[in-house]
């Protein structure tokens, strides 16, 4: 990977990070609050981007123990892509993040298996232009 690309895609990480302790804020089990549809969006507060909700806001399953979250979203190489895919419990605790790498992904599609933890979670997606999106479910 070129070293401009590996930079451009080590900024993102950071940046997706520093909205995680935003959204852990607002967030305490309810998406709701004056921060969604500015700092993150959701399906039903998808402010500026409201036409992109549907190629944006994260798809989750559950199936005995595995989450699978999927973001309908292409991958235009460094263009136009999904950062990562992140998911936390009610507290704001990481409990799977994963990385994609546009030069090889060919969709945004992650699987956690999710053992010891049951209640309310969040998944995230980062996209490179239309910002971070969450998705509230349930293990």
């Amino acid at each position: 990977m070129e070293r401009r690309k590996f930079f451009a895609l080590g900024l993102a990480g950071i940046a997706g990070s520093s909205l995680v302790s935003r959204i852990a804020t607002a967030a305490q089990g309810v998406l709701n609050t004056k921060l969604a549809g500015s700092i993150y969006y959701t399906k039903e507060n998808p402010g500026r981007w409201s036409a992109k909700v549907a190629g944006h806001a994260p798809v989750v399953e559950v199936k005995g123990g595995v989450v699978q979250v999927t973001t309908p979203h292409e991958m235009k190489g460094y263009e136009h892509y999904i950062v990562k895919h992140t998911i936390f419990d009610k507290q704001m605790n990481i409990l799977g993040e994963t990385m994609f790498d546009p030069a090889t992904a060919k969709a945004p599609i992650s699987k956690y298996e999710i053992k010891d933890y049951k209640g309310a979670a969040y998944a995230l997606s980062m996209c490179n232009k239309h910002d971070c999106w969450v998705t509230e479910f349930t293990v």
